[in-house]
């Protein structure tokens, strides 16, 4: 067997596939593999791909077991063990490879809890992710493998999510990771609690004398046997029960004594019996290496039942329950002893410790922390999707004149790809896109950048709308991750919530408000009220004053527009509220989302039409005659369309400083702005809090308003208004061309409003049964 056989999977139809990597047999002990794989082959179809059992046979072949309950596939490689280890890792390569093929698994998901089965699964194509859920430091175990510090150092570089299974082991690897997230312990807490219920003493503990002390778990170098040894001589009518499986230890190395009784393994359903006949639990860990890092399950699990626990100083129970009554942390076997003795004068004044540990209960449970891994995985498998999303291949370029349109259209932004989707599939038109740039998608395009990390070039572009319609449309190009924006404002040195609410008022002013009544009171003894409102200034003043006024808003718009807010249409800053209460978001609309794959992506599949031919780099002005459809929409300056015949109409531009940032994090928040004139940027964003992507790295951009450049933002003043007003009127009496968007309406329009004025134009076109003629105009 010198070569791997190569296997082409047949797809499969069905829930998404996970193979969980597992160093721990599935009918061991159950744990936090098996609470949580349970719970995931709700939603996957999940194999339990176990350590290699070597056999006296000529060739290696797969088991699999199925148990009662549960979904899970238990996979267990057979090795002959007369193979070399080199001829054995092959072996098991061909495995995992056949079985994927025999299976029709494509594109799983691989959760690993040992970093020696990293090397077996490495290969593996188009993984929908990869997640290392360290629940210990395996290293640190007896008869650990030399390569497993090499293996892990691999398996870290290349997984997406990184969990441990505590805090201790956490900060020891914090740094080696980007996303990693400590999950300590957890409890199936209506299983234990059955304890305080159970009547019924099973038959090898029903005749051992009170008081009982137990401990159940695996026996191995991670018990410090000298402890119990000393236990059971110094309290020999102490009845001591230690129940579970032997694992790297032999029968050899326990202490013997009359009262100390080894029980051997027990099924977890079992466990609660066994806990109800005990009087305190037992949790006498060895101080090494192996246990420096652990997070006992048993200890929630001790508590829930209602019986007392004694420890020794295990870094991470110290840390969560070290605070209870009900445990007591103990170092060497007199303050341990001296601590059982303590628990037992307790057991009979429950009150005294029960409820508090209740409490902290209470808000711990798998369930919940499988709902939080499954969320971190589920941004994993979107970071996935974004990289791919960024291979993918541009669209084709045509051969112009080759075909004859229906419809041109001016501009490969929201608009003109909205009203080109419609014209395509619903009218039936052979629709013309032509884009001056070299992508679709506007503004709004985004792209990975060097680094790998999803940006948008030309500034932040967030989705919020109170329109159904617009997102159910959008719906059907794009899944979307649910993001709520938050901006923060850089004022004298804070960093403070912008729109101004209550924490901003509190921060800035050193006040303590605690309702919406002191807020609004507060702000009205600030405001100047002002008999005619017309400019941007006006409103602001009006309405908190010219103090909170010249903080956030003066220097901003100066930078923003070039202009002093008082030389600008009220409608700028009346776009930005002031509220009373603590809401942070900076939009307040019923659906606040992001497109799942990012902008480009979804213009993509909304253009992806055989009734649709994009033309990229390419002037609208530099079509001929013959090129053009019979009906022309325009999505540029409508100044432009008319050679600028009464001057230009006045905008906004933007220049973007992007830079890529070796920290994983940035900023806080999305967005901070710098209403400071002094500051020659208006604002910085931070890509990665907008896509939720997973990365290393973080990329940024600085933002400068320019006079000169790709027009941005109409600039709203009246004299605008009425230039436009005169282009407008030329525009009517184009009766074959659409003026539309935010350029072509010289109006400030979010993302959603061009999107339900697009959908808005072709539904009447729709209506008057006719294309272009005399619709221009009332477009």
């Amino acid at each position: 067997m010198n070569e791997v056989t190569q296997y082409i999977p047949l797809p499969f139809v069905g829930p998404p596939t996970m193979i969980c990597f597992s160093h721990l047999r599935w009918d061991f002990v159950l744990q936090r593999p098996q609470h949580l794989m349970t719970r995931f082959s709700r939603q996957y179809r999940l194999f339990f791909w176990e350590e290699a059992i070597p056999v006296d046979h000529h060739l290696p072949f797969l088991e699999f077991h199925s148990f009662v309950g549960t979904n899970v596939q238990s996979v267990r490689p057979r090795l002959p063990s007369s193979w070399s280890p080199e001829a054995q890792a092959r072996a098991l390569k061909e495995l995992l490879n056949q079985m994927m093929s025999l299976t029709g698994t494509i594109r799983p998901l691989l959760w690993f809890y040992t970093p020696m089965m990293w090397p077996i699964a490495r290969d593996v194509e188009a993984a929908a992710a990869v997640v290392y859920d360290c629940m210990d430091e395996l290293s640190a175990f007896r008869f650990a493998p030399a390569e497993l510090k090499t293996a892990e150092d691999e398996l870290l570089a290349a997984a997406d999510v990184v969990f441990t299974g505590g805090y201790s082991i956490w900060e020891a690897k914090a740094h080696r990771h980007a996303n990693i997230h400590p999950f300590p312990s957890s409890v199936d807490r209506l299983h234990f609690l059955s304890a305080r219920d159970v009547a019924r003493d099973p038959t090898d503990q029903a005749a051992l004398p009170r008081p009982r002390l137990g401990y159940y778990g695996v026996i191995d170098e991670r018990l410090d046997l000298e402890l119990v040894a000393a236990l059971s001589r110094t309290h020999p009518e102490w009845s001591i029960v230690m129940i579970g499986p032997l694992a790297k230890i032999s029968a050899e190395d326990l202490p013997r004594a009359p009262n100390l009784h080894w029980l051997g393994q027990k099924p977890y359903e079992m466990l609660p019996e066994y806990l109800s006949g005990w009087d305190v639990a037992l949790m006498p860990f060895a101080m090494n290496e192996a246990t420096q890092f652990i997070s006992p399950t048993k200890t929630p699990e001790y508590l829930a039942a209602g019986v007392q626990v004694v420890s020794t100083p295990i870094r991470d129970v110290v840390r969560h329950y070290g605070d209870l009554g009900a445990v007591r942390i103990a170092a060497g076997s007199v303050e341990f002893i001296a601590a059982c003795e303590q628990a037992l004068i307790s057991r009979d004044d429950p009150a005294r410790w029960r409820d508090e540990a209740d409490q902290m209960l209470s808000r711990l449970d798998w369930d919940r922390t499988f709902a939080d891994m499954a969320t971190y995985l589920e941004q994993a498998i979107h970071g996935r999707q974004m990289s791919r999303a960024a291979a993918s291949p541009p669209l084709p370029s045509i051969l112009r004149g080759a075909k004859k349109y229906d419809v041109t259209i001016c501009g490969a932004g929201f608009s003109g790809s909205v009203l080109a989707r419609q014209f395509a599939e619903i009218s039936g038109q052979r629709v013309l896109l032509v884009e001056r740039r070299d992508h679709i998608g506007g503004n709004a395009y985004d792209h990975h950048d060097e680094a790998g990390i999803l940006v948008h070039r030309y500034g932040p572009h967030i989705f919020h709308t109170n329109s159904e319609e617009v997102l159910t449309w959008l719906s059907r190009f794009t899944e979307w991750r649910p993001y709520e924006h938050r901006v923060l404002a850089r004022v004298g040195g804070l960093s403070v919530p912008m729109p101004i609410n209550r924490t901003t008022l509190n921060m800035i002013y050193g006040l303590t408000m605690t309702s919406d009544v002191e807020a609004a009171a507060f702000l009205s003894g600030m405001a100047e009220p002002m008999a005619d409102i017309r400019t941007s200034r006006d409103v602001v003043v009006n309405a908190i004053g010219r103090e909170l006024y010249e903080l956030f808003f003066q220097g901003y718009t100066r930078k923003q527009w070039g202009l002093d807010p008082s030389e600008l249409d009220k409608s700028v800053t009346s776009r930005v509220p002031t509220r009373t209460n603590q809401d942070d978001r900076y939009f307040t609309d019923r659906f606040q989302v992001m497109p799942r794959d990012g902008y480009t992506r979804m213009f993509q599949r909304m253009l992806d039409h055989s009734g649709i031919d994009v033309m990229l780099g390419t002037d609208f002005h530099d079509l001929s005659a013959a090129e053009r459809g019979e009906l022309t929409v325009y999505t540029g300056p409508i100044d432009a369309y008319f050679d600028h015949r009464f001057g230009r109409l006045p905008y906004r531009s933007l220049n973007f400083r992007h830079e890529t940032v070796d920290t994983a994090y940035f900023q806080p928040v999305g967005v901070v702005n710098f209403p400071a004139e002094g500051v020659p940027y208006t604002r910085i964003t931070e890509y990665k809090h907008l896509t939720g992507q997973v990365h290393v790295r973080t990329s940024i951009s600085y933002e400068y308003p320019s006079a000169e450049g790709d027009p941005y933002y109409p600039i709203p003043r009246p004299e605008n208004y009425g230039l436009f007003r005169r282009y407008e009127l030329l525009a009517a009496a184009e009766k074959k061309v659409i003026f539309a968007g935010r350029l072509g309406s010289y109006r400030y329009y979010n993302m959603d409003q061009v999107v339900g004025q697009a959908l808005a134009i072709h539904r009447r076109l729709k209506q008057a049964r006719r294309v272009g003629a005399g619709m221009a105009g009332e477009a």
